[in-house]
């Protein structure tokens, strides 16, 4: 087997608040959207530099609550561009973690957690 891709599902309950949070704060974009017909829930995509989410506002898709682990290079300049930004609703700390990572967690407004972490060099 070889795996070439792997997509976390997260449940969300408020496009406009992902949107804010994933679009506008974190700088995702939307790759596409879906909904069945006017006015029912939405399921999309969105991407930033190889990372890619699925959120989808039906209710049997997903847990509130999950968590995504990112490893990643640059973490303390995204730290900062995102700190610089004065989101409202979040002001993640990076910190050093316990196992040997610079580690920043976000929640968004649905409950689950972003959590990135770089290596420590030694």
């Amino acid at each position: 087997m070889e795996v070439q891709k792997v997509i976390p599902v997260l449940r969300i309950f408020d496009y406009e608040k992902a949107v804010r949070f994933y679009i506008d704060w974190l700088g995702f974009k939307i790759d596409w959207q879906h909904t069945f017909e006017e006015d029912s829930p939405i399921y999309m995509q969105v991407s930033r530099e190889g990372i890619a989410l699925h959120l989808s506002e039906h209710h049997g898709d997903s847990t509130p609550g999950s968590r995504v682990y990112i490893e990643c290079t640059g973490l303390k300049e995204y730290h900062k561009s995102l700190i610089e930004q004065k989101y409202r609703n979040n002001r993640p700390g990076c910190e050093k973690s316990f196992y040997g990572t610079w580690c920043m967690e976000v929640i968004d407004p649905f409950g689950n957690r972003l959590t990135w972490n770089e290596k420590i060099s030694d």
